[in-house]
């Protein structure tokens, strides 16, 4: 298991801040957070490049902070993947190796097995060079894997590559994950943590603000920074009013003097609402439905999205509806259309400011 504790680091201008959180032995955790927020500083920091100014960085309880970067154990595959231009593939793989003082008939052994592994037998002689990007980041993390790490870092590995060679890797690292490879995965797309991590945590100005499952911080957003990195569209900044008679279970929330109503037991007072797009119902009249929250608006925008349609509705505030492509050709939607935008009282989550 790998602890972050409380870790601080001053570069110039730019700080981590109290950044604590927990890796389980066998998981997958990827960090989340914008460009510029600290993420590759912290895996630099884990590995050993860079020193904690305080905190700590455990590995099953043991403290690692002051320990040379080969004891850590290790492994950082970087975005660019760094690799040495003037060896050939096989002597990049066995670079660490080689320098471990492995025997040369287990390090060939080992290189060929792991370039096997990885998609990457047949490039052993090729340089760097030459090899595409995709092939670039299999041999990469063969190089990282040779030292048989402890925990697997990976610092945006694939930011740079075609959606082909991204789902290529996906796949591959999704492999090593199920045999029980450790990793730490730092990213901007949450997409992508959706599709690797079993736990993720959220970086906003030099800290991690929220960790946990990625159904938990999905449905469960601590705040509208969180809610609004993860995809979120519908974050309403407003107040929570008392429910009339008390013991509804339905309350009124107001935000730019639009009300809304919401399923909650809420204590009343300033907060944010938030509403998936895809609980969203776009109609051309108003429906006969049961949803509590029904508006008239006036659609302003119309944008592709990975399943279908966003369309983005004036209902006093801004609202945006995720449809399919064979609704939006139904309603023959279009910017300047007046619509119906609807949901139900228990689609919309409060969080307490």
């Amino acid at each position: 298991m790998l602890q972050v504790e409380g870790a601080h680091i001053r570069l110039g201008g730019f700080s981590l801040r109290d950044v604590s959180f927990t890796v389980d032995e066998g998981g997958y955790f990827v960090l989340l957070g914008a460009s510029g927020v600290g993420k590759t500083v912290l895996l630099e920091a884990l590995i050993g490049l860079l020193p904690l100014d305080a905190g700590r960085i455990l590995w099953k309880g043991e403290d690692i902070t002051h320990e040379r970067l080969q004891k850590r154990r290790l492994g950082l595959v970087y975005q660019d993947q760094a690799l040495f231009p003037h060896m050939p593939v096989w002597r990049n793989i066995a670079y660490g190796m080689q320098g471990a003082g492995y025997a040369r008939k287990e390090t060939r052994r080992q290189v060929e097995a792991l370039a096997d592994e990885v998609g990457a037998g047949d490039l052993l002689q090729r340089y760097p060079g030459t090899l595409s990007g995709g092939e670039a980041q299999r041999v990469a993390l063969a190089r990282a894997l040779a030292m048989q790490p402890r925990c697997l870092l990976l610092d945006e590995p694939l930011s740079a590559l075609d959606t082909h060679a991204r789902g290529e890797m996906r796949a591959l690292l999704r492999t090593f994950h199920r045999k029980g490879q450790t990793v730490v995965h730092v990213t901007h797309d949450y997409e992508e943590a959706l599709a690797l991590a079993s736990h993720i945590g959220i970086m906003e100005n030099g800290t991690v603000v929220q960790t946990g499952s990625p159904e938990e911080v999905f449905h469960h957003p601590k705040s509208e920074f969180v809610a609004r990195f993860i995809g979120i569209r519908n974050v309403f900044p407003g107040i929570l009013e008392r429910n009339e008679p008390p013991d509804q279970d339905v309350a009124p929330f107001v935000s730019h003097g639009v009300q809304f109503w919401i399923m909650t037991k809420a204590t009343p007072g300033k907060g944010m609402m938030i509403v998936r797009s895809e609980d969203i119902t776009l109609s051309r009249t108003r429906p006969d439905s049961s949803a509590q929250n029904c508006f008239s608006g006036r659609v302003v925008d119309v944008v592709p999205a990975r399943i279908g349609l966003e369309v983005y509705v004036d209902i006093g505030v801004m609202a945006a509806a995720l449809i399919t492509a064979g609704s939006a050709e139904r309603l023959e939607v279009r910017p300047g259309q007046q619509v119906f935008l609807s949901f139900k009282a228990s689609a919309a989550r409060f969080m307490e400011e």
